[in-house]
């Protein structure tokens, strides 16, 4: 088929590249504008848009399709469809209408579960014992269009959401090969909108552990918070990072170290049972093992962590 592919980060990347295996001819890669990135805010390409120039396909990265100049250049392209994974950009109607079989979109949620920005990342926070991808008919709502084919697997007990996000890209990039293949033969199916939730960009005040909460729900935040922005208490008035915990017995006033022992661990009371982090960070050092640290960071028991 002759396709407009629009993505931006890496989830997107395996589906674009699945397209180009497959055999399709993918007429041009729409993304986002490149933007400085890290300390020196280096102009940096969409992951996107390298993959498209390693394979000579032209790349256009306009900040809006409402421009009727836009619009225009797209009829032009004379797509057949048009392929959404994690654009970053809503389309209006104009740009929804103009290829004949629509405009598919891989979204990464068991559809209608998590609609918006970060559903991967809060299947993990939300605790959910299933995630997935859905391919869907773009609608102008956000994520409301009828769904196609849906991918669905379970998350791991100590799954982080990075690792999840990677293993949804590849799972994406094979349900849209196996979606343009049964294209004609599939029965769209509506989503039931009282069964959505909205998955809001990630931000670092969520980042913010309150150990009011109970292990379980800390847990889950720790892991669907990795690899950004990452879960942070404080020790002792510093910022620390935590990377990875597991489950683990006792009981306490939340936020209490139950126990700090070089070979045995960091354990931590919660409002409902107990975490032991496993992988920490002082703001400012270096990332390690729970018990690494505590060979060079003596912690008494009681020490009260999340106070200032």
């Amino acid at each position: 088929m002759r396709i407009v592919f629009m993505g931006t980060p890496d989830f997107a990347v395996p589906s674009l590249q699945a397209l180009i295996d497959a055999g399709h001819d993918v007429c041009a890669v729409y993304t986002q504008p490149d933007k400085p990135q890290g300390r020196k805010q280096i102009l940096t390409a969409p992951p996107v848009k390298t993959l498209a120039l390693e394979h000579d396909i032209p790349v256009f990265q306009p900040n809006t399709l409402k421009n009727e100049d836009e619009q225009a250049r797209l009829r032009e392209l004379a797509p057949e469809v048009i392929i959404v994974v994690a654009y970053g950009k809503l389309l209006p109607k104009a740009v929804l209408d103009i290829p004949p079989h629509g405009c598919i979109n891989v979204h990464g949620s068991l559809l209608p579960r998590w609609r918006g920005a970060a559903p991967i990342q809060w299947a993990v926070i939300a605790g959910d014992e299933m995630a997935g991808v859905t391919t869907m008919q773009m609608a102008e709502g956000l994520d409301t269009g009828d769904m196609l084919l849906t991918y669905e697997t379970k998350v791991g007990e100590k799954e982080t959401a990075g690792e999840l996000f990677d293993r949804l890209a590849q799972s994406g990039a094979e349900l849209l090969t196996q979606t343009l293949v049964k294209l004609n033969e599939i029965t769209p199916r509506p989503q039931d909108d009282a069964q959505s939730c909205y998955a809001h960009m990630l931000d670092k005040q969520m980042a913010v552990i309150d150990w009011n909460k109970s292990a379980h729900e800390i847990d889950c935040l720790i892991r669907g918070l990795n690899p950004w922005p990452i879960a942070l208490t404080t020790l002792s008035g510093e910022r620390l990072k935590v990377f990875a915990a597991e489950k683990a017995n006792g009981r306490g006033e939340p936020g209490t170290v139950l126990e700090a022992d070089p070979k045995k661990g960091l354990t931590v009371a919660c409002g409902e049972g107990a975490l032991r982090l496993t992988e920490i960070q002082l703001v400012g050092g270096k990332r390690m093992k729970a018990t690494d640290f505590l060979r060079g960071h003596a912690i008494e028991v009681g020490t009260k962590l999340g106070d200032e």
